[in-house]
């Protein structure tokens, strides 16, 4: 039987952004039915950087041009800097699947599921950014999350507090104003996707938001000051608002973390 970690690691380096969505089908398929097993001793090896297709250029977040939704050139490149992001995400799940082990089955469900979602989301964006005339890889992006991925490899409670609780939960928060954004340029089409990811990654920021507080329970530690300790050190404490509160408390932040990031 095939070991998950083995998957994961096939996933994480395919290159090809349709293949990599199809293996993760088949991937999670498989994990559904039966056919994959929990190794817990295989090798993890160092990972470096995941499989990507040689565009989109990557460039400093300074270094993005910053364009309105408004013009030829702002509207497919907002849809193509969120398909980057829903790229690295598929990324991001099975990194979580293959790197961390040793932990319920229930932890590797989640992020299998995570991973296909993501995928799904991909599709959708990739799909509609072609009838803007243009495809994945068009337009520069930054490679912020996977660098945060390397930075958290070395711990999982480190991992679940900063990529979903801080850089995904971004997602949340920001959304809103692209789905207004979108609603005034008339693309009904990326309105309706955008509304499928947020009800999707409140589900993601939520599972990041369980395994966190497990890692805490497990070590006995206070996770809302684990959680003001790790933006202290990885953050410098800042945490930009404005915040998405009901999608946040829907993915399992506390009044008092609520609070802490608001006086941030």
């Amino acid at each position: 039987m095939p070991n998950l970690f083995d998957i994961a690691e096939q996933c994480l380096n395919i290159s090809d952004p349709d293949e990599k969505c199809q293996e993760t089908e088949r991937a999670a398929n498989a994990w559904e039915a039966g056919e994959l097993e929990l190794n817990h001793h295989s090798a993890v090896l160092q990972i470096g950087e995941p499989g990507r297709p040689p565009r989109p250029e990557l460039v400093t977040p300074k270094d993005l041009r910053q364009r309105k939704v408004g013009s030829a050139k702002g509207h497919p490149a907002l849809i193509h800097s969120i398909t980057h992001i829903e790229f690295n995400a598929i990324n991001l799940a099975w990194d979580a699947v293959y790197r961390f082990r040793d932990m319920p089955e229930r932890f590797y469900a989640d992020w299998i599921q995570v991973a296909r979602e993501e995928a799904y989301h991909f599709g959708l964006l990739r799909d509609h950014l072609k009838t803007l005339g243009h495809d994945y890889g068009d337009f520069p992006a930054h490679n912020g999350l996977w660098e945060m991925a390397q930075q958290t490899a070395h711990d999982g409670m480190v991992r679940m507090a900063l990529v979903p609780r801080v850089l995904e939960a971004r997602g949340l928060d920001v959304t809103p104003g692209m789905i207004k954004r979108l609603t005034q340029r008339g693309d009904h089409r990326a309105v309706e996707i955008l509304d499928i990811i947020l009800a999707d990654e409140i589900g993601h920021v939520e599972v990041g938001t369980r395994w966190f507080r497990y890692y805490c329970e497990q070590r006995s530690l206070d996770s809302e000051k684990v959680f003001a300790d790790l933006l202290k050190e990885y953050m410098y404490g800042a945490v930009r608002g404005p915040f998405h509160y009901a999608a946040r408390k829907q993915a399992g932040f506390t009044e008092a973390e609520m609070n802490m990031l608001e006086g941030k």
